[in-house]
């Protein structure tokens, strides 16, 4: 393993620190929508033009999980795709279907246009977010893997911005400055109701811009990565699948600024070359009648067929599965709201405060991932937030029913939701992108990606719709203790089931997770070794 490592690694090579930084602007994409669209929903001219939306809880939980529910099939059936047409084109595809969601949303004067917008935007980010990941993993070297891709998430964190904040004030905060509320009571202030606080003619003071620039840029960063990504290079692994080895050379060559003769870039050519030959190999033995529709039931059956293939799955899911339920990033602006703050102090901690140490936070892991490693960041960070979410909660319960007679707590509170905030993006936030993009074998890696991240989405669904009500109807900071009880578990499985894959290449993997060839495998493997010039040691150990 040649450089530095981590940090220090990434400025060694300019090339895939470029296209890596490009390449995750499709998670800008999903972090941007993130920071927006709590926001937009507190916006009073957006209540004027959908005020069922506005005043219902329910249909609030909708709005958001609209986009996560078609992200989770976006991302569970781009998988085949993703093979089929390969990382680079399926990014370039999914950018056009972002961009007709992204307009129907910004243009939407009805709730049908709004919802379908969402809906359609959904698709294309759940596959970006498939896809990203792992054409990062596959262009990277094992020493700073995992920091490149957790620039993933440092994308998406840099999503959750200022901009809905900033233009929330396009014509003032109020939709009718001369009007006064006749909502229910705030922490003893009536509050706006758009049903009866808008004039005939429509909001006189907040315009329909305030909300509607805010979900219109974030076409901007996906024209920027569609037409980017025609200049980016292929996966020199997924060009290996499709049998253009001298492309994937001269790829490869590129990537690592090496020349093709060199023998760093000769040895893990011939090393990605040997796992394709041996799986194609193995699956003809195997099924050698098999269609195209066996082969493509076959991804799915391997990844259940033995333990170690399913233990690889069940830890890219878990991590998934963990990285939302520990998670209160779709509900800050009534965590602060909750905790007795006015509404333009909500929405400014909410999307702008909590957005920067949402990034501050995040730069550690890029330091540390590929130095410390991923499970001491995982359990660290699911102790710290499992602490901050039971204090956070054990002050609501006690001093929740008046906020404004106990404002030392009510800071408290606030306090411990930002070190919350910081455990959990220096640690799962990140690492959640890292692990799964990295343990599954390549003729199962977009299978097995599209499995795990179509996790995170219906997670994110069931929190996103969920959330809501349960923090206005479970009492005494129930809702806090959930969370934490999660953050716990996800300890204890870090710690029993979790291997450490630091440091190791994507065709060392097998080894992390017990992967052992029977004798007839290693007999292959030996075989095709010494025919292609490597030591056994290559598939057989790390």
């Amino acid at each position: 393993m040649e450089g530095h490592v981590g940090f220090r690694g990434l400025f060694q090579n300019a090339l895939v620190l470029g296209v890596t930084c490009f390449a995750t602007l499709g998670g800008f994409l999903f972090g941007y929508d993130q920071g927006v669209v709590s926001n937009v929903l507190a916006i009073q001219s957006f209540g004027a033009a959908f005020p069922d939306i506005y005043t219902s809880a329910t249909l609030k939980g909708w709005f958001v999980s609209t986009l996560l529910l078609t992200a989770w099939f976006g991302s569970l059936v781009n998988g085949p795709i993703c093979d089929k047409i390969g990382r680079k084109r399926n990014i370039m595809c999914n950018v056009v279907i972002f961009l007709l969601g992204s307009a129907l949303q910004t243009g939407a004067t009805s709730r049908s246009y709004l919802f379908g917008g969402r809906a359609v935007a959904g698709l294309a980010v759940g596959a970006l977010t498939h896809v990203v990941p792992m054409y990062l993993a596959e262009i990277s070297s094992a020493n700073i893997r995992g920091s490149l891709v957790a620039l993933q998430q440092l994308s998406i964190t840099l999503g959750v911005n200022w901009l809905a904040y900033g233009t929330s004030h396009i014509g003032g905060t109020r939709c009718a400055p001369g009007v006064p509320y006749t909502g229910p009571l705030l922490n003893g202030s009536p509050t706006f109701d758009p049903y009866h606080d808008v004039p005939p003619g429509g909001c006189t003071g907040q315009t329909q811009a305030s909300w509607r620039i805010p979900i219109g840029f974030q076409m901007l960063p996906a024209l920027c990565l569609g037409i980017g990504m025609t200049v980016m290079p292929y996966s020199p692994r997924w060009l290996m699948e499709q049998g253009r080895e001298d492309e994937a050379l001269q790829t490869l060559s590129l990537l690592r600024r090496k020349p093709m003769n060199g023998v760093t870039v000769r040895y893990e050519f011939l090393e990605i070359k040997a796992e394709v030959r041996y799986a194609r190999e193995v699956k003809d033995l195997l099924y050698p009648d098999a269609g195209r529709f066996r082969r493509f039931v076959n991804n799915y059956l391997e990844l259940v067929a033995s333990w170690p293939k399913f233990k690889r799955l069940a830890v890219g899911c878990l991590t998934m599965f963990y990285q939302q339920f520990m998670v209160l990033k779709f509900i800050s602006v009534r965590v602060f709201g909750q905790l007795g703050l006015d509404p333009n102090t909500t929405s400014l901690l909410a999307t702008g405060v909590y957005g920067i140490v949402n990034t501050l936070a995040t730069l550690p892991a890029i330091v540390l991932l590929d130095t410390v490693g991923r499970r001491p960041l995982l359990m660290w960070g699911a102790a710290g937030c499992s602490v901050s979410l039971v204090i956070v909660g054990s002050l609501i319960a006690v001093f929740g029913d008046n906020w404004p007679a106990h404002t030392t707590a009510g800071r408290a509170a606030i306090a411990f939701v930002f070190l919350y905030d910081v455990n959990f993006s220096y640690s799962w936030a990140p690492i959640g992108w890292v692990i799964p993009s990295e343990i599954f074998p390549l003729h199962l890696r977009s299978t097995g990606i599209s499995i795990t991240t179509s996790t995170t989405w219906m997670s994110n669904f069931i929190i996103g719709l969920a959330s809501p009500l349960m923090l206005t109807r479970i009492p005494y900071g129930g809702t806090y203790y959930f969370f934490a009880g999660f953050s716990i578990l996800a300890f204890f499985t870090t710690l029993i089931f979790y291997p450490e894959t630091r440091g190791r290449t994507l065709e060392e993997m097998d080894a992390a997770f017990g992967d052992n060839a029977t004798d007839k495998e290693r007999e292959h493997m030996e075989m095709i070794c010494r025919e292609l010039g490597l030591p056994v040691e290559v598939l057989l150990t790390v």
